[in-house]
């Protein structure tokens, strides 16, 4: 009998595509693949390779709602009787948890029934459902070598394996950067979300470079569809060639192709720039929870691979004055780049998937 596998992860991509990535490998070396997320996980799952999925209930509440937090605890224990009984049917030989609130009832089942049990933590700071479990699970494995909100004895037990990254941008890590020399793409990424910041201040900034940099700029950039025929017009009258979208379909090759990318810290976005050995200007989300994009773009950041602007210090002049300096500068790119090929782990799914089967024993 092959051996079991159930993969917890939260309703978010962030969750779902490194677990789905941990899954193709598990699945490539042998295992059964089962997979327990919520409704919003399954938004996500049509491609993950699992024979079985098991729906568990799980909530979140807002700190300082104390009605939310009775609702959430019963939501919890709902899942966590579902996921005993789903286990004691299957019997998973590990239960790996990628963190959000829907993978919690899954692993308090594993640790209820002494079965082993694991965490992966995709950001540099440990988040709040991964910051309960970690002193309890068998195994932490950590994508950053920080990991911020983690006790010493949790930081010690921290195996970094890195962020596994999509096929198609691994496929990346093996191609040397080439320094501009006549045309320059630059690629704008983090603007389809709302992020009002980048969709407005990003065409600003270009239009105050100097005529002779404009002209060779090839700009592709996600934009709020609100925000796209604003985007278009500043373009246009900087005499700057780009194209604006909501959403890339094909970021791999866009990426391959860019000589500077601008965007958010994002545990997938920090990761996939150093697998695609890119220099980067990254502006870390404000909101988001315990600063943790500020703490993933430190990876970048402290070998001099990113250049990193807060959003209180952001303002159309300071990012002009950063793209002149670094599009003018093709060497300080390849300088860049290097070093962010220096921090990548391309090969991260498969160091997870050896902790996992080292783990389960």
């Amino acid at each position: 009998m092959r051996k079991i596998a159930v993969i917890a992860a939260g309703g978010t991509g962030g969750h779902m595509f490194p677990a789905q990535a941990l899954a193709e490998v598990l699945s490539s070396r042998g295992w059964r693949v089962v997979l327990a997320t919520d409704e919003r996980g399954a938004a996500y799952a049509d491609k993950f390779p699992a024979e079985k999925r098991i729906a568990l209930s799980a909530a979140t509440y807002r700190p300082g709602d104390p009605v939310g937090m009775v609702r959430a605890g019963v939501s919890v224990l709902q899942g966590v009787l579902q996921a005993r009984a789903a286990f004691k049917v299957i019997e998973p030989a590990i239960v790996v948890g990628f963190g959000g609130y829907p993978s919690l009832p899954a692993l308090l089942a594993a640790l209820s029934a002494k079965r082993p049990a694991m965490i992966h933590e995709q950001n540099a700071v440990l988040g709040r459902v991964n910051r309960f479990l970690a002193p309890r699970v068998q195994a932490i494995a950590s994508a950053f070598p920080t990991l911020e909100k983690a006790v010493p004895a949790v930081q010690a037990r921290a195996v970094v394996v890195g962020n596994p990254v999509r096929p198609e941008i691994r496929g990346l890590a093996d191609l040397a950067y080439q320094a501009p020399d006549g045309e320059i793409h630059l690629l704008v990424t983090g603007g389809s979300q709302g992020a009002r910041l980048l969709s407005e201040l990003i065409p600003a900034a270009i239009g105050q470079l100097p005529e002779a940099l404009r002209f060779r700029l090839k700009v592709q950039q996600q934009t709020r569809p609100e925000s796209m025929d604003e985007a278009r017009k500043a373009y246009a009258n900087a005499l700057v060639d780009a194209e604006i979208a909501p959403f890339f379909r094909d970021m791999a090759g866009r990426l391959a192709k860019a000589h500077l990318v601008i965007g958010r810290a994002g545990a997938s976005t920090v990761s996939e720039l150093a697998v695609a050995g890119k220099p980067s200007i990254l502006i870390p989300l404000k909101i988001a929870m315990d600063d943790h994009q500020t703490f993933n773009a430190k990876l970048l950041s402290d070998v001099g691979a990113a250049l990193v602007l807060a959003e209180d210090d952001l303002t159309i002049d300071v990012m002009a004055k950063a793209l002149e300096g670094l599009l003018g500068d093709p060497a300080a790119m390849g300088a860049m780049a290097k070093a962010a090929h220096g921090v990548a782990l391309p090969d991260a799914a498969e160091r997870l998937a050896d902790l996992v089967e080292q783990t389960a024993g």
